[in-house]
Parts: C-alpha cells; sequence; structure tokens
C-alpha cells in the first residue's frame, strides 16, 4: 500500500468535520424554536387556569343560586301549607265554638220547654191563691197561710227563673198580655194603658209561659 502524505491525511480529519458542521447549523433553529415554544405553552397553561378558575367560579355561583332558588320554593310552598292548615284549624275552631254554643242554646230551650209545661200544670193553682189572697176574709190566720204560700210559690218560680210579666200601668203590650176588655180612661190615664190585671202573666227568659189577661184604656 501506498503510504498516505501528510495532506491527504490532513484532508481525511477534516471532511468529517465539514459535513458535521451543516447538521449542526441545520439542528440550531430548530432548538431555538423549540425553546421558544416552551414558554408560550407556559403562558398558555398560565393562561387557562384564569379562564377555568373563573368558570369554576361561575358554575358554583349558579348552583348557589338553583339551590337557593330551590329553598326558596320549598319555603313558600311551606308557608303556603302552613297557612292552609292555619285557616283549617281557625274554620274548625270557629265550627266547634258555633256547635258548641247551638247546643247550650237547644238545652236551654228544653230545659226552658220542661219548665214551661210544668209550670203551665200549676199556674191554675197560684191563679186560686191568688183569689183567695184578695177576698175579704175574716180568719186572719187563713189570709196569712194564703200569703207563705203565695211567698213560697213565688221563690219558687224565681229559683227556675220564671219572672212575672208586669202589666198594671203599663202600656198595652201585645207581645207579652191579651187585652180582654177595653174601658174609658180614667182622670190622668193615657189610652193603650193597663188598668186592671185580670190574669198574671210569665215566662221564663224571653220565652212566654202565659199572657197577660189585662183591661186596657180606651
Amino acid at each position: 500500500m501506498t503510504p498516505m502524505n501528510e495532506e491527504n491525511k490532513q484532508a481525511t480529519q477534516e471532511q468529517p468535520q465539514a459535513e458535521t458542521a451543516p447538521a449542526a447549523e441545520a439542528a440550531a433553529p430548530a432548538q431555538e424554536k423549540a425553546e421558544d415554544a416552551a414558554p408560550a405553552e407556559a403562558k398558555a397553561d398560565k393562561a387557562e387556569k384564569p379562564e377555568k378558575t373563573e368558570k369554576e367560579k361561575k358554575d358554583w355561583f349558579g348552583k348557589k343560586n338553583r339551590e337557593l332558588e330551590s329553598l326558596k320554593a320549598k319555603l313558600e310552598a311551606a308557608e303556603a301549607k302552613n297557612g292552609e292548615l292555619k285557616d283549617q284549624l281557625l274554620r274548625t275552631a270557629a265550627e266547634y265554638d258555633n256547635y258548641r254554643k247551638r247546643t247550650a242554646r237547644e238545652a236551654d230551650q228544653k230545659f226552658n220547654d220542661g219548665v214551661s209545661h210544668a209550670v203551665t200544670q200549676i199556674l191554675s193553682i197560684l191563679d186560686t191563691l191568688d183569689r183567695a189572697a184578695e177576698a175579704e176574709c175574716a180568719d186572719a190566720n187563713y189570709k196569712k197561710g194564703v200569703m207563705m204560700t203565695l211567698d213560697t210559690a213565688a221563690r219558687a218560680l224565681d229559683k227556675l227563673h220564671i219572672t212575672e210579666i208586669e202589666a198594671l200601668g203599663q202600656p198595652f203590650d201585645p207581645q207579652f198580655m191579651n187585652a180582654v176588655q177595653q174601658v174609658p180612661p180614667a182622670d190622668g190615664q193615657e189610652s193603650g194603658t193597663v188598668v186592671q190585671v185580670f190574669q198574671k202573666g210569665y215566662k221564663i227568659g224571653d220565652k212566654i209561659i202565659r199572657h197577660a189577661m189585662v183591661v186596657v184604656a180606651e
């Protein structure tokens, strides 16, 4: 073999270096681009994160608003139901109060009817005693006994809430009196005034047991 001279060796060594230089030069721009792209991507990530956080905030507030609206709707429904129950309770209380009052009135009415019927059966006895008390009598003890009997009867009637209808000297009232006769008025008497009572009248509360039989001035 022919030995290589110094010039050939130097050319052989410089050839690979010459081939490597263009490759390095070509790789340099790509590396620079990669280095430039990395900060850009980092900036993009940073830019995306605030947007994502803002969206999450909006979603969170939106969710809370929906929950609040739901609670408001439930509260309004509960208040409406409470109002209905309150009205129902008030109506029930009013109905019960009306029932209680009606029952009390009916009980009083039945009691008064029973008492009226019983008293009606003994009024004729009281009328006889009244006539005996008004009649002339020489026996003082007899007269005293009649008066005591009438007083006892009056107390018994009072306990039963039975009252005598006041008629003598009062204006004639057809609601409580029956006129059996009319007479000319005496001096100072007004027309329509009761001047005499033939038979006493009685009532219990507003219920008439018996009308008073009276004589009225014309």
